[in-house]
């Protein structure tokens, strides 16, 4: 079943979760710690079949390392012109930011709703000057914080 809609997240304990996406953590920690250099050697060490392991993959993470990054969402509402998402992309990048995400609504009266995920461990400035800064690119016409992380 494919989901649609935002997406939510659900704090769940260890014990309680499908085998399969156990040993989908289990994999992607063997592969990094560099204790097996291939997603075929992680997935037989831990007894999952590589289509489970590529179903779960993206959507488990250890708690643990979502707390050492810090990571904000930032909706931002665009003029629908080309190169205003390459150069709002281009100004996170410049300020040390790494892109994980990106969601665009298809532009309706010449404007696009877009969704970023940043990682900003990297990122020097405070994130109320990062949205200063991405309210000043043109074709930008609204930027806010609607998620934030550690």
């Amino acid at each position: 079943m494919k989901h649609t809609g935002p997406e939510r997240y659900y704090l769940v304990r260890e014990d309680i979760l499908p085998e399969g996406v156990l040993k989908t953590v289990q994999a992607k920690e063997l592969l990094a710690r560099g204790e097996v250099k291939t997603i075929h050697d992680a997935v037989e060490q831990v007894g999952l079949s590589r289509s489970a392991f590529y179903k779960y993959k993206d959507g488990i993470h250890p708690l643990s390392k979502l707390e050492r990054e810090r990571i904000i969402t930032i909706s931002m509402d665009l003029e629908h012109r080309s190169g205003i998402l390459s150069r709002v992309l281009a100004l996170i990048a410049n300020l040390e930011g790494n892109v994980l995400t990106i969601h665009q609504t298809i532009p309706l009266q010449g404007m696009a709703n877009v969704v970023i995920s940043v990682e900003t461990t990297s990122m020097g400035e405070e994130i109320r000057q990062i949205l200063d800064r991405l309210q000043s690119q043109e074709g930008v016409k609204r930027a806010m914080i609607i998620g934030q992380g550690s």
